[in-house]
């Protein structure tokens, strides 16, 4: 009998030891699956509360991350504005810790990564474990469809671009600002742009404010809008043909900790570029718009973006329409340059004239950033991973960021924040991290100099 009890127990431990085997099995593969849940197992209200329950604890702790590494008072330039007309926002932001930039730039890559003190860490999103499209407040304010119930935005508003910013046409540069102040919406688009634009590019601009299913932005159980909601637009994140800050996490990337906060580009100019997407390196703004329907628009699922309503565009005459008129949107009008990108030296300030001499020497700002439109059109890895430890930050791992298509820096002052992910909230912001990254031991002078010669590029 006490034979058999042993047997029984064993039996007992085993099976109890396969269970939790199985289980965890089935915990981990959940984790590390490259698909999200498409048959969902609760309703919206379940999901809602599950979301809000987290929403108060993840925003204080994403807003003491911000406030730990930046000063995000306003603070603003009284004599530079957008072209919209929106004060800049002046820097560096940066919070140092325990030393000043002068000291810092004296420390090498290995000394200020074991000191962890590099001041330009990846910026994680607000909630990095939920990820998703986020609009700032001053579009939600206009677009309250754009609102989410479980995430606020997370960056204050004078370091963001103007509210609606102007429009400029290459196929009419003697209009100026053809917006006028207005936000282009599905409203008003046709009757500001019907007599101006052709039939093509006026049926691309209505595909652009036209809403679809977007992950979060739909009509499932699952979105992240109070309403079931008809979508997202290429302009509600473009807005203007520009951009407001918006950001999202990049679809491209696994696992959920790897992704990479991505700001919104503006479309200024893409006539003149060949890359599109700050990692992806798709070869054509056609490319470029099927894929954010296809895939960015569902973080790169298509499983999940059959569940939600994917809209799939016709390449021959959606996609095409779409192109052609985001290729005469313009950069705004640069008053100092001649007819080759360069400064005027009859209309430059002495400032403005030594920080071009540093970006085209000392800087080495011209290797990837050439005129006239300041852009190589190519993608380079700055390795930056070599000032910080790969660790886990508010869901997101300080790692790597690869390759990185070269912006243009054609009307730069109207775009922040700046880097692929928003890192840095201010031109000030940039050129330190260049002169870090980049190990070039700029004075304060060559520095600011710098600043004034981006600013009226």
């Amino acid at each position: 009998m006490k034979h058999f009890n042993r047997k029984l127990v064993y039996v007992c431990i085993s099976l109890i030891l396969i269970i939790n085997f199985d289980v965890a099995f089935a915990q981990k593969a959940k984790v590390v699956s490259s698909y999200g849940p498409v048959n969902q197992d609760a309703g919206f209200d379940q999901i809602k509360a599950e979301r809000m329950k987290v929403k108060a604890d993840r925003a204080k702790e994403h807003n003491d991350l911000l406030n730990a590494r930046y000063d995000l008072s306003k603070k603003t330039s009284p004599d530079v504005v957008m072209s919209g007309g929106k004060p800049i926002p002046v820097g560096p932001t940066a919070r140092l810790q325990g030393i000043n930039w002068a000291d810092l730039d004296k420390l090498t890559p290995e000394q200020i990564k074991n000191k962890g003190i590099f001041p330009y860490k990846p910026l994680p999103f607000a909630d990095h474990a939920e990820g998703g499209m986020l609009f700032p407040l001053m579009i939600t304010d206009t677009l309250p469809r754009l609102i989410r119930f479980d995430l606020d935005f997370d960056l204050p508003e004078h370091i963001l671009p103007d509210r609606a910013p102007p429009i400029y046409l290459t196929t009419r540069p003697d209009l100026g600002d053809v917006s006028k102040g207005r936000l282009i919406t599905i409203d008003n688009y046709y009757e500001i742009f019907n007599g101006l634009l052709n039939p093509k590019q006026l049926e691309g601009l209505r595909l652009l404010v036209t809403q679809f299913p977007q992950q979060q932005f739909n009509a499932t159980e699952d979105r992240r809008t109070d309403r079931p909601s008809l979508g997202v637009t290429c302009f509600d994140c473009h807005v203007n043909g520009h951009t407001n800050g918006a950001n999202h996490l990049v679809g491209d990337i696994r696992p959920q900790e790897f992704r990479h906060r991505i700001e919104t580009p503006s479309l200024r100019g893409v006539s003149i570029q060949r890359l599109f997407g700050s990692q992806r390196g798709l070869k054509s703004v056609e490319d470029f718009t099927e894929f954010e329907q296809r895939a960015a628009y569902f973080d790169g699922d298509h499983v999940m973006a059959a569940k939600k309503g994917v809209n799939i565009l016709d390449r021959g005459s959606q996609v095409h329409f779409m192109a052609e008129f985001m290729a005469i949107l313009d950069f705004p009008p640069a008053l100092k340059l001649n007819i080759y990108g360069e400064l005027d030296k009859t209309k430059a300030t002495s400032s403005e004239l030594q920080g071009e001499a540093i970006f085209n020497g000392k800087g080495r700002c011209v290797s990837c950033h050439p005129a006239p439109y300041y852009t190589d059109n190519n993608m380079h890895n700055l390795k930056a991973e070599r000032f910080y430890k790969q660790e886990m930050v508010n869901g997101m791992m300080m790692a790597h960021d690869g390759m990185i298509k070269t912006f243009p820096l054609r009307g730069i002052k109207d775009s922040p924040p700046y880097l692929h992910d928003g890192r840095c909230f201010t031109l000030e912001d940039v050129v330190e991290y260049f002169n870090l990254v980049q190990e070039l031991r700029l004075t304060a002078q060559e520095k600011a100099s710098l600043v004034a010669f981006m600013r009226v590029l």
